[in-house]
């Protein structure tokens, strides 16, 4: 399978769209043109996972973290060059491609903090930090003029870029009413007269327009309406959902259906993760809003080092669960009494590889052999 096939599946399970401004993701090396007959699943692409993907005649390696994320100033073959310099050199010279989809697989749908909190147990969940979707601000504008002034007025700010909706142009929408005003000394009216109350039947025209040209529409609506004095609002524009972006972002806050206790909660956490070993932080007392150690209901989830995202203060828990935390970060979840399981960064992540593989294997179909990387680990090991 074309790479530029295999990229349109990876990227439909993952919107490129979704990740963090600050993110790495997507293709980072290697040409669309090229084939693709296997692919290989890693968290850290290290030299190990390098020598596995060689050996095992592998064409593309998708990394969960960037392998590209801070600058390289070369690819000099210069053996006191990291080792991150050495992977990639030695995958160009290969031909073997490196996508990353990092946090735009954590926010999105069915991506890997859903599955974190599927482990937990049943409930509704929502994002923390949702994305927020539209490329570009949309506004709306709403002009109160004759209606014998209208079809000036539209196409005067059609040619300034109101009025686009998809491939349609000029579009705008007209409802008839009757407006006031009352010119004080100094007025000059385009109808009626001052000082006195006056009642003009006119047309509310809107048309949308983008942030980019917003200011140009405004001038020649002002330039192209008879009035001394305008009456124009303008509103911003919330995109609706789409299914790329409904329920995406960073972080999920899970609401169980039943409350459970910390201990189970502990148990369905170490079974989902398949590790022994879990850092707990608890509150040694009840806190003042009445929360109690002993029962859970909302779970912060957040795959990675999630401090930054779980500090959200819309975000209302009982208990944090994340890979990694900040020192301080635990002691104030905890002082706030709320419980802290910490798991390790990329046990957190990890263990979604193998349902990533079978979404991905759906998605290609049979062009395209998925595996999991047996050399990948995570750098620290329990002694």
């Amino acid at each position: 399978m074309r790479l530029e096939r295999v990229l349109e599946a990876l990227n439909e399970l993952a919107p490129p769209e979704l990740a963090e401004d600050w993110d790495r993701v997507g293709l980072q090396l290697g040409d669309p043109a090229w084939n693709v007959r296997r692919a290989m699943l890693c968290i850290d692409l290290t030299e190990p996972v390098l020598a596995e993907a060689v050996a095992k005649k592998v064409n593309l390696i998708v990394a969960y973290h960037p392998p590209i994320f801070e600058p390289i100033k070369n690819l000099a073959n210069w053996s006191r060059h990291s080792w991150k310099q050495r992977i990639i050199l030695e995958l160009a010279r290969r031909r073997i491609a490196i996508y990353s989809p990092h946090t735009a697989l954590d926010a999105a749908r069915d991506g890997v903090n859903e599955w974190l909190c599927a482990g937990i147990g049943k409930g509704k969940t929502y994002a923390i930090h949702p994305v927020e979707h539209g490329s570009e601000d949309q506004y709306k504008i709403v002009a109160f003029i004759p209606a014998e002034h209208v079809a000036r007025l539209r196409t005067a700010m059609s040619e300034a870029g109101a009025g686009c909706i998809g491939n349609y142009v000029e579009c705008s929408f007209g409802a008839a009413g009757q407006g006031t005003f009352h010119g004080t000394n100094g007025a000059d009216p385009f109808v009626g007269k001052t000082g006195q109350l006056e009642h003009v039947d006119e047309m509310r025209m809107e048309m949308v327009c983008q942030a980019g040209c917003l200011n140009r529409v405004i001038e020649e609506l002002r330039k192209a309406h008879p009035y001394e004095e305008p009456a124009f609002d303008i509103y911003k524009l919330v995109p609706a959902p789409t299914p790329m972006y409904e329920e995406a972002g960073q972080g999920r806050s899970l609401t169980l259906d039943r409350p459970i206790t910390v201990a189970t909660l502990i148990q369905r956490i170490k079974k989902h993760l398949g590790v022994t070993r879990l850092d707990v932080a608890m509150p040694d007392k009840i806190a003042p809003d009445g929360y109690s150690p002993g029962k859970i209901q909302i779970v912060a989830v957040c795959a990675g080092a999630g401090g930054s995202v779980l500090k959200n203060e819309a975000c209302v828990a009982d208990a944090y669960f994340t890979g990694e935390m900040r020192h301080h970060g635990v002691l104030d979840a905890v002082q706030q009494g709320k419980v802290v399981i910490l798991a390790g960064h990329t046990q957190t992540e990890r263990p979604y590889l193998p349902v990533y593989r079978q979404r991905l294997t759906r998605a290609c179909g049979r062009g395209v052999q998925w595996i999991v990387s047996r050399r990948d680990r995570s750098p620290s090991q329990i002694a």
